[in-house]
């Protein structure tokens, strides 16, 4: 499982910044105003080498006792117990306060690994920056500018340096597992019944049932299974109970921790901007998908055709996946579903020898060659595999760094065929060698 970092303090502290810049993104709203930050905010980060997951929370107050900012200490004690590792930010420029004080003091009560971090210290000499905040006993203040950058990688490969190194997800003792996500009230929780065959978690018609992600082995035709049966994920605005937004980690860790995802659709109600986001968190997690349609004996012809063009227009990025179109509660079309999860767990683990993917990327480049750039072509020399769940190809030449997104996007559509890869994302990585005349004139 990857590790979950919590990023706790005082409102204006920049938090917010610290997680734009740890996940490269501007999903967290940032402003010079305390208190902007009320909800909690998830993001993949990657850094020293790993993924991780990071959580932003709302300025921790710890005098409130009642109105919003009482809730949104709550919500930060939550994320905090539900954390790996936390991240307590303070501001150098304003220097060691008694909230500092006082959110340390109960930090320390958590039995996490804490990290005490110093930040807005551009233009500052660290041993200023830190000075005061050894008051605190946390160990060795680390000084970084979220806003700038500085300090923020040597941060992370101290934070996570303490988590045992990635490993790539195999076939274990208890085969493929499969976590069922989507909204909620879609059906999840009955497919996982239809699947084995039993009432094994709470199915009822009430959104929100299950909260937290329950892994359940079985056996189906002499193979092993784990199923993974996740909470519904709201849009931010809808969740609004602290038990959900709680299980929302649980829900991405869920996704990373699988080797296929079930996404579960209803056939009753439109594509919504969640599915797609759901379906991003699956994308970029790398994982190998198949979208379950459910309730499709419930919609009528009209229905069924204007769920499909749904489909194609919003969801056109999982051209990737198979899609399966059933009805969890009746069970038809199920056995077929687990058939295409065997398959998609297969190409995810695919084993690509080097000769057949260099033959494949020569064949692809004399076919279609790569556009120039300037005055050079890139040249594509050869390739080998460079991971599984996805699979991953190493591409190495030179002038890589001048090919176009439409031919690498041809070139993964190459080794998908040639592969038979569908069901499962395929990544490309581009390494040039040296160029030892690159500093002559």
């Amino acid at each position: 499982m990857i590790p979950t970092l919590a990023l706790v303090g005082r409102p204006n502290v920049g938090k917010s910044t610290l997680f734009n810049r740890l996940t490269r993104s501007r999903d967290a709203l940032v402003a010079d105003i305390p208190g902007l930050t009320r909800d909690r905010h998830f993001g993949r980060g990657h850094s020293a080498g790993r993924d991780f997951l990071v959580v932003d929370t709302g300025g921790l107050e710890p005098g409130a006792r009642a109105g919003i900012f009482h809730e949104m200490a709550r919500q930060t004690l939550q994320a905090v117990a539900e954390a790996d590792a936390v991240l307590l930010l303070v501001d150098a420029r304003a220097g060691l306060t008694p909230e500092d004080r006082e959110i340390a003091a109960q930090l320390r009560k958590s039995g996490h690994p804490l990290w005490l971090v110093v930040n807005k210290t551009e233009g500052m000499a660290r041993g200023m920056a830190n000075a005061e905040f050894h008051e605190l006993g946390l160990g060795e203040p680390l000084a970084v500018s979220a806003a700038h950058g500085s300090g923020v990688q040597e941060l992370m490969e101290l934070v996570l340096a303490g988590f045992p190194p990635d490993e790539s997800i195999t076939q274990s003792e208890s085969g493929p597992r499969i976590a069922v996500v989507g909204r909620p009230n879609v059906g999840k929780s009955t497919l996982v019944n239809a699947l084995l065959g039993e009432e094994r978690v709470i199915a009822f018609d009430q959104p929100g049932t299950t909260r937290d992600s329950i892994e359940i082995p079985f056996e189906r035709n002499g193979r092993s299974y784990t199923l993974i049966d996740t909470a519904g994920l709201r849009r931010r605005g809808k969740v609004d109970e602290a038990v959900e937004k709680f299980s929302v980690i649980k829900t991405l860790q869920a996704i990373n921790d699988a080797n296929v995802v079930v996404l579960v659709l209803d056939a009753r109600q439109e594509i919504a901007d969640q599915d797609a986001h759901i379906a991003s968190h699956i994308l970029e997690a790398g994982r190998a998908l198949v979208v379950a349609v459910n309730k499709w004996d419930a919609a009528d012809t009209e229905r069924r055709e204007m769920i499909k063009r749904e489909i194609e227009r919003k969801l056109a990025f999982l051209s990737f996946a198979r899609f399966h179109y059933l009805s969890a509660l009746t069970g038809k079309g199920v056995k077929d579903l687990l058939a295409s999860v065997d398959a998609c767990y297969a190409a995810a683990m695919a084993k690509m020898p080097t000769p057949k993917l260099t033959r494949a990327l020569i064949q692809a480049t004399t076919r279609q060659p790569p556009p120039r750039s300037g005055l050079f072509r890139p040249k594509l020399r050869y390739a080998h595999q460079g991971g599984m769940n996805p699979p991953t190809i190493v591409i190495h030449g030179t002038q890589l760094d001048h090919l176009s997104d439409s031919y690498r996007r041809y070139l993964e559509r190459v080794f998908a065929e040639t592969f038979q890869l569908r069901g499962t994302p395929l990544r490309l990585q581009f390494r040039m060698g040296h160029n030892p005349y690159a500093k002559r004139k």
